[in-house]
Protein backbone atom coordinates (compact mmCIF):
# COMPACT_ATOMS: atom_id res chain seq x y z
CA UNK A 1 0.00 0.00 0.00
CA UNK A 2 1.52 3.35 -1.01
CA UNK A 3 2.05 6.21 1.42
CA UNK A 4 -0.29 8.33 -0.67
CA UNK A 5 -3.12 5.78 -0.31
CA UNK A 6 -2.58 5.58 3.43
CA UNK A 7 -2.75 9.36 3.91
CA UNK A 8 -5.82 9.65 1.69
CA UNK A 9 -7.54 6.92 3.74
CA UNK A 10 -6.65 8.66 7.01
CA UNK A 11 -8.00 11.94 5.62
CA UNK A 12 -11.31 10.21 4.94
CA UNK A 13 -11.36 8.80 8.47
CA UNK A 14 -10.99 12.32 9.90
CA UNK A 15 -13.78 13.61 7.64
CA UNK A 16 -16.06 10.74 8.66
CA UNK A 17 -15.55 11.27 12.39
CA UNK A 18 -16.05 15.03 12.08
CA UNK A 19 -19.36 14.49 10.29
CA UNK A 20 -20.77 12.31 13.04
CA UNK A 21 -21.38 13.69 16.52
CA UNK A 22 -21.79 10.29 18.17
CA UNK A 23 -18.74 8.65 16.56
CA UNK A 24 -18.21 5.64 14.31
CA UNK A 25 -17.30 2.06 14.96
CA UNK A 26 -14.17 0.71 13.31
CA UNK A 27 -16.38 -1.64 11.29
CA UNK A 28 -18.43 1.30 9.99
CA UNK A 29 -15.26 3.17 9.00
CA UNK A 30 -13.95 0.06 7.25
CA UNK A 31 -17.20 -0.27 5.28
CA UNK A 32 -17.11 3.39 4.24
CA UNK A 33 -13.51 3.12 3.12
CA UNK A 34 -13.97 -0.30 1.54
CA UNK A 35 -10.98 -1.42 3.58
CA UNK A 36 -10.33 -4.23 6.05
CA UNK A 37 -10.78 -3.79 9.78
CA UNK A 38 -7.12 -4.33 10.67
CA UNK A 39 -6.06 -1.53 8.32
CA UNK A 40 -8.57 0.88 9.89
CA UNK A 41 -7.28 0.08 13.40
CA UNK A 42 -3.73 0.80 12.22
CA UNK A 43 -4.87 4.13 10.72
CA UNK A 44 -6.65 5.13 13.93
CA UNK A 45 -3.55 4.32 15.97
CA UNK A 46 -1.38 6.30 13.54
CA UNK A 47 -3.66 9.34 13.81
CA UNK A 48 -3.57 9.13 17.60
CA UNK A 49 0.22 8.89 17.51
CA UNK A 50 0.29 11.98 15.26
CA UNK A 51 -1.52 13.93 17.97
CA UNK A 52 -5.12 13.91 16.81
CA UNK A 53 -7.40 13.87 19.90
CA UNK A 54 -9.21 10.68 18.94
CA UNK A 55 -11.13 9.07 21.76
CA UNK A 56 -13.30 5.98 22.22
CA UNK A 57 -16.50 5.42 24.12
CA UNK A 58 -18.84 2.49 24.65
CA UNK A 59 -22.47 2.75 23.50
CA UNK A 60 -24.96 -0.09 23.04
CA UNK A 61 -22.18 -2.61 23.40
CA UNK A 62 -20.10 -1.02 20.62
CA UNK A 63 -16.83 0.92 20.70
CA UNK A 64 -17.24 4.28 18.96
CA UNK A 65 -14.30 6.32 17.67
CA UNK A 66 -14.60 10.11 17.49
CA UNK A 67 -12.68 13.37 17.63
CA UNK A 68 -12.93 15.41 20.81
CA UNK A 69 -15.44 18.25 20.62
CA UNK A 70 -12.65 20.78 21.19
CA UNK A 71 -11.38 20.09 17.69
CA UNK A 72 -14.85 20.46 16.19
CA UNK A 73 -15.90 23.60 18.02
CA UNK A 74 -12.76 25.71 18.45
CA UNK A 75 -12.57 26.83 14.82
CA UNK A 76 -13.65 30.53 14.82
CA UNK A 77 -14.82 30.59 11.19
CA UNK A 78 -17.81 28.94 9.47
CA UNK A 79 -15.71 26.10 8.01
CA UNK A 80 -15.09 22.59 9.14
CA UNK A 81 -11.61 21.38 9.99
CA UNK A 82 -11.29 19.40 6.77
CA UNK A 83 -12.59 22.35 4.70
CA UNK A 84 -9.88 24.57 6.20
CA UNK A 85 -7.25 21.92 5.57
CA UNK A 86 -8.40 21.53 1.95
CA UNK A 87 -8.33 25.31 1.44
CA UNK A 88 -4.83 25.55 2.87
CA UNK A 89 -3.73 22.61 0.74
CA UNK A 90 -4.93 24.42 -2.42
CA UNK A 91 -2.30 27.15 -2.06
CA UNK A 92 -0.02 25.44 -4.60
CA UNK A 93 -2.77 25.66 -7.20
CA UNK A 94 -2.63 29.46 -6.94
CA UNK A 95 1.08 29.97 -7.51
CA UNK A 96 0.29 31.49 -10.91
CA UNK A 97 -0.99 34.57 -9.03
CA UNK A 98 2.53 35.29 -7.79
CA UNK A 99 3.45 39.00 -7.62
CA UNK A 100 -0.16 40.18 -7.66
CA UNK A 101 -2.29 41.75 -4.94
CA UNK A 102 -4.38 38.57 -5.03
CA UNK A 103 -1.38 36.47 -4.06
CA UNK A 104 -0.63 38.77 -1.10
CA UNK A 105 -4.20 38.46 0.17
CA UNK A 106 -4.27 34.71 -0.34
CA UNK A 107 -0.98 34.27 1.49
CA UNK A 108 -2.39 36.28 4.40
CA UNK A 109 -5.48 34.04 4.36
CA UNK A 110 -3.36 30.89 4.34
CA UNK A 111 -1.34 32.11 7.32
CA UNK A 112 -4.56 32.76 9.24
CA UNK A 113 -5.78 29.27 8.36
CA UNK A 114 -2.50 27.80 9.51
CA UNK A 115 -2.79 29.59 12.87
CA UNK A 116 -6.39 28.35 13.20
CA UNK A 117 -5.70 24.69 12.51
CA UNK A 118 -4.77 22.47 15.46
CA UNK A 119 -1.02 21.58 15.46
CA UNK A 120 -1.71 17.94 14.67
CA UNK A 121 -3.76 18.98 11.61
CA UNK A 122 -0.91 21.15 10.33
CA UNK A 123 1.53 18.27 10.74
CA UNK A 124 -0.84 15.86 8.98
CA UNK A 125 -1.36 18.36 6.16
CA UNK A 126 2.40 18.77 5.76
CA UNK A 127 2.73 15.01 5.31
CA UNK A 128 -0.11 15.01 2.80
CA UNK A 129 1.52 17.78 0.79
CA UNK A 130 4.61 15.63 0.34
CA UNK A 131 2.59 13.30 -1.90
CA UNK A 132 1.16 15.84 -4.36
CA UNK A 133 3.13 18.53 -6.20
CA UNK A 134 1.49 21.27 -8.29
CA UNK A 135 3.77 23.02 -10.79
CA UNK A 136 3.02 25.63 -13.43
CA UNK A 137 5.98 26.33 -15.68
CA UNK A 138 4.37 28.80 -18.07
CA UNK A 139 3.07 31.97 -16.46
CA UNK A 140 3.53 35.72 -16.64
CA UNK A 141 5.42 37.88 -14.19
CA UNK A 142 2.98 40.43 -12.79
CA UNK A 143 5.29 42.29 -10.39
CA UNK A 144 5.41 45.30 -12.72
CA UNK A 145 1.64 45.23 -13.29
CA UNK A 146 0.51 45.31 -9.67
CA UNK A 147 -0.52 48.97 -9.85
CA UNK A 148 -2.43 48.37 -13.09
CA UNK A 149 -4.37 45.44 -11.61
CA UNK A 150 -5.20 47.48 -8.51
CA UNK A 151 -6.45 50.45 -10.54
CA UNK A 152 -8.50 48.30 -12.91
CA UNK A 153 -10.17 46.60 -9.96
CA UNK A 154 -10.89 49.96 -8.37
CA UNK A 155 -12.39 51.31 -11.60
CA UNK A 156 -14.50 48.18 -12.15
CA UNK A 157 -15.91 48.40 -8.63
CA UNK A 158 -16.61 52.14 -8.97
CA UNK A 159 -18.10 51.68 -12.48
CA UNK A 160 -15.77 54.33 -13.88
CA UNK A 161 -14.22 54.33 -17.36
CA UNK A 162 -10.46 54.20 -17.73
CA UNK A 163 -8.19 55.88 -20.25
CA UNK A 164 -5.42 53.56 -21.38
CA UNK A 165 -2.47 53.41 -23.74
CA UNK A 166 -2.47 49.85 -25.03
CA UNK A 167 0.19 47.97 -26.96
CA UNK A 168 -1.44 45.64 -29.49
CA UNK A 169 0.87 42.68 -30.08
CA UNK A 170 -0.66 41.81 -33.46
CA UNK A 171 -0.09 45.27 -34.95
CA UNK A 172 2.99 46.11 -32.90
CA UNK A 173 1.71 49.59 -32.13
CA UNK A 174 0.23 51.68 -29.33
CA UNK A 175 -3.27 53.12 -29.28
CA UNK A 176 -5.04 55.37 -26.79
CA UNK A 177 -8.49 54.19 -25.78
CA UNK A 178 -11.28 54.75 -23.30
CA UNK A 179 -12.62 51.50 -21.89
CA UNK A 180 -15.46 50.63 -19.53
CA UNK A 181 -13.96 47.84 -17.37
CA UNK A 182 -16.69 45.20 -17.05
CA UNK A 183 -14.56 42.37 -15.71
CA UNK A 184 -11.02 41.42 -14.74
CA UNK A 185 -10.66 37.95 -16.23
CA UNK A 186 -7.93 35.46 -15.34
CA UNK A 187 -7.52 32.85 -18.07
CA UNK A 188 -4.69 30.40 -18.73
CA UNK A 189 -2.13 32.31 -16.67
CA UNK A 190 -2.98 35.78 -17.97
CA UNK A 191 -5.02 38.64 -16.54
CA UNK A 192 -7.34 40.34 -19.02
CA UNK A 193 -9.55 43.40 -18.95
CA UNK A 194 -12.89 42.70 -20.61
CA UNK A 195 -14.84 45.86 -21.34
CA UNK A 196 -16.48 48.18 -23.80
CA UNK A 197 -13.92 49.94 -26.01
CA UNK A 198 -15.17 53.40 -27.06
CA UNK A 199 -12.63 53.46 -29.91
CA UNK A 200 -13.85 50.22 -31.53
CA UNK A 201 -17.48 50.59 -30.32
CA UNK A 202 -17.63 47.02 -29.04
CA UNK A 203 -16.59 44.80 -26.17
CA UNK A 204 -12.90 44.01 -26.40
CA UNK A 205 -10.30 42.03 -24.43
CA UNK A 206 -7.03 43.61 -23.27
CA UNK A 207 -4.08 41.82 -21.66
CA UNK A 208 -3.38 43.77 -18.48
CA UNK A 209 0.39 43.53 -18.80
CA UNK A 210 0.19 45.31 -22.19
CA UNK A 211 -1.55 48.36 -20.72
CA UNK A 212 1.30 50.85 -20.65
CA UNK A 213 -0.50 53.83 -19.13
CA UNK A 214 -3.75 53.97 -17.21
CA UNK A 215 -5.92 56.65 -15.60
CA UNK A 216 -9.40 56.50 -14.13
CA UNK A 217 -11.84 59.02 -15.58
CA UNK A 218 -14.94 60.66 -14.12
CA UNK A 219 -17.18 58.97 -16.70
CA UNK A 220 -19.53 56.42 -15.17
CA UNK A 221 -20.88 53.35 -16.95
CA UNK A 222 -23.35 50.53 -16.40
CA UNK A 223 -22.61 46.89 -17.17
CA UNK A 224 -25.32 45.51 -19.48
CA UNK A 225 -27.65 43.06 -17.76
CA UNK A 226 -27.01 40.40 -20.40
CA UNK A 227 -23.20 40.60 -20.19
CA UNK A 228 -21.64 37.21 -19.40
CA UNK A 229 -17.96 36.44 -19.91
CA UNK A 230 -18.46 32.69 -20.23
CA UNK A 231 -21.19 33.14 -22.82
CA UNK A 232 -19.14 35.73 -24.69
CA UNK A 233 -16.27 33.29 -25.22
CA UNK A 234 -18.31 30.11 -25.53
CA UNK A 235 -17.27 29.62 -29.17
CA UNK A 236 -13.65 30.60 -28.62
CA UNK A 237 -10.76 28.20 -28.30
CA UNK A 238 -9.09 30.77 -26.08
CA UNK A 239 -9.52 34.53 -25.72
CA UNK A 240 -10.02 35.51 -29.36
CA UNK A 241 -13.63 35.79 -30.41
CA UNK A 242 -15.20 34.85 -33.72
CA UNK A 243 -18.24 33.18 -35.23
CA UNK A 244 -18.34 29.43 -34.59
CA UNK A 245 -17.63 27.08 -37.48
CA UNK A 246 -17.71 23.32 -37.73
CA UNK A 247 -14.16 22.05 -37.41
CA UNK A 248 -13.11 18.46 -38.13
CA UNK A 249 -9.61 17.19 -37.37
CA UNK A 250 -8.25 13.65 -37.67
CA UNK A 251 -5.61 12.76 -35.06
CA UNK A 252 -3.22 9.89 -35.68
CA UNK A 253 -3.34 6.81 -33.43
CA UNK A 254 -0.11 7.87 -31.71
CA UNK A 255 -1.78 10.94 -30.16
CA UNK A 256 -5.43 9.87 -30.09
CA UNK A 257 -5.22 8.88 -26.44
CA UNK A 258 -3.90 12.30 -25.43
CA UNK A 259 -6.77 14.05 -27.21
CA UNK A 260 -9.31 11.81 -25.49
CA UNK A 261 -7.95 12.68 -22.05
CA UNK A 262 -9.13 16.29 -22.06
CA UNK A 263 -12.09 18.52 -22.74
CA UNK A 264 -10.59 20.94 -25.25
CA UNK A 265 -13.89 22.69 -25.98
CA UNK A 266 -17.43 22.26 -24.61
CA UNK A 267 -18.81 21.50 -28.06
CA UNK A 268 -16.28 18.79 -28.94
CA UNK A 269 -17.36 15.39 -30.23
CA UNK A 270 -14.83 12.56 -30.41
CA UNK A 271 -15.21 9.45 -32.54
CA UNK A 272 -12.76 6.57 -32.54
CA UNK A 273 -11.88 5.29 -36.01
CA UNK A 274 -11.27 1.68 -37.03
CA UNK A 275 -7.58 2.35 -37.75
CA UNK A 276 -7.01 3.76 -34.23
CA UNK A 277 -7.12 7.38 -35.27
CA UNK A 278 -9.54 9.82 -33.65
CA UNK A 279 -11.99 12.23 -35.29
CA UNK A 280 -12.32 15.53 -33.41
CA UNK A 281 -15.28 17.74 -34.25
CA UNK A 282 -16.35 21.01 -32.61
CA UNK A 283 -18.13 24.29 -33.26
CA UNK A 284 -15.39 26.84 -32.61
CA UNK A 285 -14.06 30.19 -33.77
CA UNK A 286 -11.42 29.67 -36.45
CA UNK A 287 -8.48 31.92 -35.63
CA UNK A 288 -4.77 31.92 -34.81
CA UNK A 289 -5.30 30.29 -31.40
CA UNK A 290 -6.89 27.26 -33.03
CA UNK A 291 -4.17 27.15 -35.71
CA UNK A 292 -1.40 27.16 -33.09
CA UNK A 293 -3.11 24.37 -31.14
CA UNK A 294 -3.35 22.20 -34.24
CA UNK A 295 0.27 22.93 -35.15
CA UNK A 296 1.35 21.82 -31.67
CA UNK A 297 0.40 18.26 -32.69
CA UNK A 298 2.60 18.38 -35.78
CA UNK A 299 2.02 15.81 -38.51
CA UNK A 300 -0.26 13.82 -36.17
CA UNK A 301 -3.13 16.25 -36.85
CA UNK A 302 -4.88 16.70 -40.20
CA UNK A 303 -7.61 19.31 -40.67
CA UNK A 304 -10.48 18.01 -42.79
CA UNK A 305 -12.77 21.02 -42.57
CA UNK A 306 -13.37 23.86 -43.01
CA UNK A 307 -11.35 24.27 -46.17
CA UNK A 308 -10.18 27.75 -45.11
CA UNK A 309 -8.58 26.31 -41.98
CA UNK A 310 -7.00 23.49 -43.97
CA UNK A 311 -5.49 26.07 -46.32
CA UNK A 312 -4.18 28.10 -43.40
CA UNK A 313 -2.41 25.03 -42.00
CA UNK A 314 -1.06 24.24 -45.47
CA UNK A 315 0.36 27.76 -45.77
CA UNK A 316 1.97 27.44 -42.33
CA UNK A 317 3.48 24.07 -43.25
CA UNK A 318 4.87 25.44 -46.52
CA UNK A 319 6.32 28.43 -44.70
CA UNK A 320 8.00 26.19 -42.12
CA UNK A 321 9.38 23.92 -44.84
CA UNK A 322 10.78 26.86 -46.80
CA UNK A 323 12.44 28.28 -43.70
CA UNK A 324 14.13 25.01 -42.79
CA UNK A 325 15.20 24.34 -46.39
CA UNK A 326 16.83 27.79 -46.55
CA UNK A 327 18.51 27.24 -43.19
CA UNK A 328 19.96 23.90 -44.30
CA UNK A 329 20.74 24.96 -47.86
Amino acid sequence: MSRNDRLARQWKIIQSMLSCQSGKTAAELAAELESNLRTVYRDLEALQAAGFPICTQRADGKTLWSLLDTVKKNIPVPFSLTELMALYFSRDLLKALHDTVFQDSLESLFQKIRSTLPPQSVAFLHNLQQTIQVTQKQYKEYALSRATIDKINEAALAKRSVSIVYFAMSRRKQTRRQVDPYRVWYFNGTFYLVGYCHLRKEIRVFALDRIQRLAMTDNEFTVPDDFDVEDMFSASFGVFKGPPEKVAIRFAPAVAGYIQERIWHPSQHLEQQDDGSLMFQAEVAVNQELVLWILSWGAAAEVLEPQSLRESLLAEARGMLARYVRANG
